[in-house]
């Protein structure tokens, strides 16, 4: 199946080298491993794998992991409280940062931001924490503006320096649909306003973000049903529709994870309750196409609610990273596949006009960001002073610096991948070479066969003519012989007729003679 357990492996370099494209290959790493668990939350920062909290047996976990990709080592760190950044309120606890399970986790500068969850410690409105990486120190975040439901189960992503929150399942376990943009840089909650069908409300779902424009969101779950369903968010126009997708069939699952590399967007586990989803699916995004990477059996690990999924890059190689879950029981194990390249060469599938016209969209989306940048400016209609005339001239500047960083930042890659490409084509050339060269000495070959066979039939049909004509003779012959046997038979019974007859004569003689004699 597509999951491979190899040993012996000191660094990720030697573990990727034993393995091919799209297969989940367990990693058996040194150091102390964390605890099973699920519905926790794990980020990648400079080649370290974050894990942080989750529920284990119905209990709440805290801790920080951390796995070192290039070592394959797991590590714990102690985070401490900083003091100087805390809230004054209930939510201050001697514990640095609350138990928490359902919570979000993202990267931004040089921090950790988590965002929501659930804990035994009440809050009415979404928590918001960092983590320090420099200091390994936590903070509670002091936000402000429309700040949203406690919650869980929740969907956050990172937009250049915003974070779109949606849906979840609120304390009084209320399923959500709402969706809340955070400016991390003022640290200001805001309630967007949507236009069309929003999806149905939902917890354990995931989204990602098509090239700093859309918003994507798949799956999830309510109390009695699971979906898996397609909708899209245009941020420039902040409506919601409902793509139809082709290829291969997904399940209906919650509890999943999902990462984008390049335009792939890759789901693995999750379940509808009754059983894991064992099939890694990928859409690609360009195209709105789904079809399977991979699969693994059932009850494996992979097969499992509330696991965490990554992406990062090691040396030029592209790979995923799979931790935790629960399938019936808790798993700490983690799981490592280098996803295949994507392939420019393969033919376009034939798509419904609502989806082509997305799909052109999106690809237009990834090389230009300005226009999605503004989409989702957070809106002050009663600052009408000067303060509030310059707090928007100087985060639509922010704004802008948001966009180019990242319009840079996608140029670059995409040379890099014309470069890769330029590589992968010119490989697949000489290996389309090697194969045609292959390929007449084999059919030369295969022709000199044939000539060698044509050669002995035409052999074997000179030795079989006499043979058949022998054969003619022999059915002559064999019509000889049966009326000579028919003429052996006649005469036969004709000597047998002329015994009887003499046979019968002497009797008679004997028997008139003894009459004489009497008289």
């Amino acid at each position: 199946m597509g999951d491979k357990d190899v040993n012996g492996s000191s660094t990720i370099n030697e573990l990727l080298s034993m393995v091919s494209y799209d297969q989940w290959v367990l990693v058996n790493p040194s150091g102390v491993r964390p605890s099973g668990r699920y519905k926790h939350a794990a980020e990648v920062v400079e080649d370290k794998l974050y894990v942080i909290g989750g529920s284990r047996n119905g209990r709440y976990l805290a801790d920080v992991q951390v796995f070192d990709i290039r070592s394959l080592e797991w590590s714990n760190i102690s985070a401490n409280m900083d003091t100087k950044s805390t809230k004054s309120d209930s939510f201050v606890s001697d514990q640095a940062f609350p138990a928490s399970a359902g919570h979000s986790l993202v990267k931004w500068e040089n921090k950790l931001v988590v965002v929501a969850g659930h804990s035994k410690e009440s809050s009415d409105t979404v928590r918001v924490w960092l983590l320090d990486l420099e200091t390994n120190s936590w903070s509670a975040v002091d936000t402000s503006g429309k700040v949203p439901k406690a919650r869980g189960g929740q969907s956050v992503t990172l937009v250049g320096s915003r974070l779109i929150m949606f849906g979840g399942e609120d304390n009084s376990r209320r399923l959500l649909n709402d969706l809340n943009i955070l400016n991390l840089k003022t640290m200001t909650w805001d309630l967007a306003e949507t236009k069309k069908a929003a999806p149905a409300p939902r917890f354990d779902h995931t989204a990602a973000m098509l090239g700093n424009q859309y918003l994507l969101t798949f799956g999830g779950s309510s109390y009695s049903t699971c979906f898996n369903d397609l909708h899209i968010l245009d941020l420039q126009t902040m409506e919601w529709s409902q793509l139809e997708s082709q290829g291969a069939y997904v399940t209906p699952r919650g509890g999943h994870a999902s990462t984008i590399i390049d335009e792939k967007w890759y789901i693995v586990g999750g379940g509808d309750n009754r059983s894991g989803a064992i099939e890694t699916v990928v859409l690609n995004t360009s195209k709105f196409v789904w079809s399977v990477a991979t699969s693994v059996m059932e009850r494996h690990p992979l097969a499992s609610e509330g696991l965490a999924l990554c992406s990062t890059i090691m040396d030029g190689e592209k790979i995923l990273m799979a931790f935790g879950g629960y399938n019936g029981k808790y798993s700490n194990e983690l799981f490592v596949m280098k996803p295949k390249p994507i392939n420019s060469l393969q033919p376009r599938l034939l798509q419904s006009p609502a989806a082509a016209a997305v799909s052109a969209s999106v690809t237009a989306a990834y090389a230009v960001n300005t226009a999605a940048e503004k989409s989702i400016e957070i809106k002050h209609p009663d600052e009408s002073n000067m303060r509030g005339v310059q707090f928007e001239k100087t985060l639509n500047i922010e704004i802008k610096i948001d966009a180019l960083n990242a319009e840079k930042k996608i140029l670059v890659s995409r040379i890099e991948d014309a470069r890769d490409e330029k590589l992968r084509l010119k490989y697949n050339l000489e290996e389309m070479n090697n194969s045609y060269d292959e390929l007449v000495k084999e059919l030369q070959s295969v022709r000199g066969q044939l000539a060698a066979e044509s050669a002995r039939c035409t052999k074997l049909e000179a030795q079989i003519a006499p043979a058949k004509k022998r054969l003619e003779s022999l059915s002559s012959l064999e019509q000889e012989l049966e009326a000579l046997q028919r003429e052996k038979s006649q005469v036969e019974e004709e000597i047998a007729v002329a015994q009887r007859q003499r046979s019968g004569g002497i009797w008679q003689w004997l028997t008139g003679a003894e009459n004489n004699l009497e008289e």
